[in-house]
């Protein structure tokens, strides 16, 4: 898992007043927790652009007057019509302990169900990960290269190795859905090997 660093300091007042104040001056008031007292901070908006806005689970390492806490983003919080971050939790991770973290799945391939016609449904784009910091991955690929039309990859399709991926097994991550385009997508290899053959030993006698 990749980390990034950013600078924030300690909120003295608190409440819904002092955190309007603190937006206004492109501010967002956080929070730490999960390792005991919780820390009120606040930080600059702009620093939320490389953390929030990517495709990848990230580390991030908070400077507050000078300690340093390492940490995952937990929670985020949007105005509803500006988008922009109004707070943000975080959560203390410690070196050596297991944390849980949402990371994204990132579909690899060009699966063979679209390639014929078939139409891809991602229906699961992050999954909830138990891991280290040292086996936390940024990002999970999943590929689909030969997925056809009518068939599904799940949770427990995911390769975790050294991590442990958290909810329903079963649950859908992406399908191959059928359209008026599609064509015939059965399994023809073994007739390709079976026509190669009949053509040796027609070449044969």
């Amino acid at each position: 898992m990749r980390s990034i660093s950013i600078e924030g300091k300690s909120r003295e007042e608190l409440g819904t007043k002092s955190a309007k104040l603190l937006r206004r001056e492109g501010m967002v008031p956080c929070v730490i927790y999960g390792a005991g007292e919780n820390i009120h901070f606040y930080t600059d908006s702009r620093n939320f652009k490389d953390l929030l806005y990517t495709a990848e689970a990230l580390l991030c390492v908070i400077n507050i007057d000078g300690k340093e806490y390492k940490t995952v983003v937990r929670d985020s919080q949007f105005h509803p019509v500006s988008s922009e971050v109004e707070h943000v939790d975080f959560f203390q991770i410690t070196d050596g302990k297991p944390f849980e973290a949402n990371v994204p799945i990132n579909l690899v391939g060009n699966a063979r169900g679209v390639r014929n016609g078939g139409k891809l449904k991602a229906t699961l784009r992050k999954v909830k990960v138990l891991g280290t910091e040292e086996n936390m991955p940024g990002v999970i690929d999943l590929n689909v290269e030969n997925l056809r039309i009518g068939q599904t990859m799940r949770v427990s399709d995911i390769n975790a190795e050294g991590f442990e991926v958290i909810g329903d097994p079963g649950r859908t991550v992406v399908a191959i859905k059928t359209s008026r385009n599609a064509v015939d997508d059965t399994d023809d290899s073994e007739e390709a090997e079976g026509e190669e053959a009949a053509a040796e030993e027609s070449a044969e006698a």
